[in-house]
This record gives structure tokens, sequence and C-alpha cells, in this order.
């Protein structure tokens, strides 16, 4: 598979009033078409700053970003970013809500409108469309949030801790459609947690950060040899506590 996306010696320093502080160092990796990966490490290491960075919305100190081999500054409609909160609006029904994303952006085609009422129909929402983010389910709310992301047509797709808000079971069971909508789509994903059986159930590849200064410390390749894999068949299979243990001890030393 092609590198769609190349991290390059990029770090970040914060100036405060008493004196400079650096939350990444020298930050390296390549991301092929269609993977995901997931990003762990200790708290306040500077993750979330990492896709903030990726997704232009804060700049970086020095390095630089490559997308389809050509280097990007700023923000770009190349890539699509969820945060923890859903972010739907209140007053507007599914429908309106997924043309959200289109409409900041000051296009909303006929063929747009066509790709929107595509994906809520592929993924059960279309008899939905009327409703409004009050009536629904937290999973529900979540992939109505992914339909809105997707309806721009992102080559790379951000999840900042994008399930943290739902319980745990409802979690499991929104992870695995999430899973299943992006493998479909083939959307390269990266995405940020703190939940260890998260990456692994959800990620091809588990980067791994050190503590603050964050530096790559490492990147575990996932693989279950499992057909038609799903998050939740991979929280059954014998492979999945021995990845655990493995990360749960790589991040245990830098706590």
């Amino acid at each position: 598979m092609e590198t769609i996306l190349e991290v390059k010696n990029v770090s970040k320093k914060y100036q405060s009033k008493e004196n400079e502080v650096l939350a990444l160092e020298n930050i390296n990796f390549r991301v092929k078409k269609g993977e995901f990966i997931a990003i762990i490490g200790p708290s306040g290491c500077g993750k979330s700053t990492l896709l903030s960075i990726i997704s232009g919305l804060e700049k970086k100190t020095s390095g630089e970003i490559y997308i389809e081999n050509q280097k990007v500054e700023g923000g770009t409609s190349q890539i699509g970013y969820m945060l923890q909160k859903d972010c739907l609006l209140d007053w507007r029904n599914v429908w309106s809500n997924t043309l959200f994303g289109l409409e900041v952006k000051g296009k909303v085609t006929k063929e747009d409108k066509e790709y929107v009422e595509k994906l809520l129909k592929k993924y059960n929402l279309y008899e939905f469309k009327n409703k409004y983010p009050s009536e629904l389910s937290g999973g529900m709310r979540q992939r109505v949030a992914l339909i809105r992301t997707l309806a721009t047509k992102p080559k790379i797709l951000l999840l900042d801790e994008a399930f943290s808000a739902l319980d745990y079971q409802t979690r499991i069971m929104v992870t695995n459609d999430i899973y299943n909508i992006l493998r479909k789509e083939n959307i390269t994903t990266i995405m940020v947690t703190h939940d260890i059986s998260e990456a692994i159930s959800m990620s091809d590849r588990v980067l791994v950060l050190s503590k603050r200064p964050g530096t790559v410390k490492d990147i575990h390749k996932i693989d279950f040899e499992i057909e038609n894999r799903t998050p939740i068949n991979c929280r059954e299979s014998p492979k999945f506590s021995k990845y655990f243990n493995t990360l749960w001890k790589e991040l245990g030393v830098d706590e």
C-alpha cells in the first residue's frame, strides 16, 4: 500500500511565563492508505496535540507534514476530525446536521446531497433523517457525526477520544459500527485513545508515545489473522491478551 501521510521530525514547544515547555520531540511515522493507526501514551504526552498539528488546527514548532507526498501547512480539506463530543446542533435534524460540514465549506451540491443520502441509507440512519439529536441514542449520534465528517470526503480521518463520552457497553458497540463503516469506505484513520483495548481491537498498528516530551517509543503491528475482522471478535482472540500485556507493560515504564 502507498503512503498517504508522513509526519517528519515534528516537534512542538509551548512558551509559558516561566519557561519553555517541549511537548513533542522529533515525531516520525508514516501511514499507508486505508490503514488504521491508534496512538496511545501517558497522560500529557502530547497525543491530542499531535492530532491537532496533523489537522492544521495547531502550529508545529518544527518538522513537516506530507499528504500524498505533498507538503501541507495549516488546515486542509483532505482531513476530517472527530472530537470527544459529537457536537451535533440540537436545533437541526439529522439530515441538516449531516450537511453542516459541507455548508461550512460553502458547497452543498446535488451530488453531495445524493452522497449523504446514500451514506444514511447504507448505515441505517435514513429513516431517522427528520429526528433531532435529543431523540437519538449515543451510538446513533456518533454515527451521524461520522457521516457529517465523511460527507466532505476526507482522505484521512482523525479521531480524538471520539468514544470516551459513551458508557462501556455502548462504546463497544459503537466502535464496532464505526470500524465497519471506515473499513467499507476505505478511510485512512488515526485515533488517539487512552483505552488500550480499544487501540488493539481497532487498529492495524499501535504507536506508543513516551512521557513528555512525547517521542515515538515504539510501533506495534496488530495482526489477529481473523477473516472479516471486527473489534468485537478481536477482543475474543487469544492474541488479544498478549497484545494488551505488551502495551500495558510498555506504558507502565513511563508512569
